[in-house]
């Protein structure tokens, strides 16, 4: 892809993501466009003030053949599910400038974190690709669905980097993991039928449907995802640990080297029903966003979306 064929482009910026960062970075994105006329037909810039914003803004970019998202997970997840309500002949391809705490979907895409004059670079040198994306009870995620601790674990860092604002990524989920196992309040107990043929009963404590390899600020919990493949990738926990166990885990699953444990299943699948038939519905997340229903129905979506990756990345 050329600098020239980014054509009429909107960006949907959020100011105050990676704790105002992001406000900083739209200035220079900003700077940038309005300097090197020849990257785009046109640009237009839109800052995000509150929750459901970017959602409205790339809803309405049917007149655009790009939108870049300018912030972390959660404002990615907003333009993604805004860009599905378009029609999928007039869907502008989707490239991101990553200023986040978790950015894991810049991972999966290769792209540089935190860092908008190099993501500027290697939107601008990049190549166009196709991207799986997976749907729950119709809203759309790219990167992270998860259930029980995992969403526990998301929740307390959004709760936390609120309050305190320091810690960011791996190292914010890590201590919020080491939190919430020490309140010993996780395991619930499900059903899954994978594809209308594997049941799958047991106690939820990890489960996660990926079609990116990371969660968590790069906790690599399905590490053989590949968001291309047409199918998703599912870890689910088939008992629950003790604590000491899930401390360990917990640990691997941060290297990706859980893939062995006998109290872990990893399958990959193309559509899934689950239900918890406990009395407490467990904490859901949908790319770091709460997201709680009584029944989940979960579909892959093949070749969703056309993203702007860095050259030659392998997902």
């Amino acid at each position: 892809m050329s600098p020239q064929s980014l054509g009429n482009t909107l960006i949907i910026a959020n100011p105050a993501a990676h704790s105002g960062r992001g406000e900083a970075a739209a200035i220079y994105v900003m700077r940038f466009f309005s300097s090197f006329h020849s990257i785009a037909s046109s640009c237009s810039v839109q800052l995000t003030e509150r929750k459901g914003d970017a959602f409205r803004m790339a809803e309405d970019s049917v007149e655009y053949e790009t939108v870049i998202a300018l912030g972390g997970d959660g404002v990615v997840h907003e333009v993604v599910n805004g860009l599905m309500k378009l029609p999928e002949h007039a869907r502008p391809r989707l490239g991101i400038i990553p200023v986040g705490t978790g950015n894991d979907f810049a991972r999966t895409l290769g792209m540089s974190k935190n860092d908008p004059e190099r993501a500027m670079s290697e939107l601008l040198g990049g190549e166009e690709r196709e991207l799986d994306l997976g749907c729950v009870n119709g809203t759309y995620f790219v990167q992270s669905l998860s259930f029980g601790l995992d969403a526990a674990i998301a929740q307390d860092t959004v709760r936390r980097r609120s309050l305190f604002g320091v810690q960011h990524g791996s190292s914010l989920y890590l201590t919020s993991g080491i939190r919430m196992l020490a309140l010993d309040q996780y395991g619930w107990p499900y059903r899954a039928v994978i594809d209308g043929e594997e049941t799958l009963e047991g106690m939820g404590v990890a489960f996660a449907v990926q079609n990116g390899k990371t969660y968590g600020g790069g906790f690599k919990i399905c590490p053989d995802a590949v968001p291309n493949d047409g199918l998703l990738d599912l870890c689910v926990s088939v008992e629950k640990p003790s604590r000491v166990h899930a401390l360990a885990l917990f640990g691997l699953i941060r290297l990706g080297r859980h893939v062995n444990s006998k109290k872990l299943l990893l399958r990959q699948m193309r559509h899934m029903e689950v239900v918890f038939i406990g009395e407490e519905q467990p904490p859901c997340q949908v790319d770091g966003e709460a997201f709680l229903d009584d029944h989940y129905t979960i579909d892959v979506v093949p070749h969703a979306l056309r993203v702007i990756t860095p050259p030659n990345h392998k997902w």
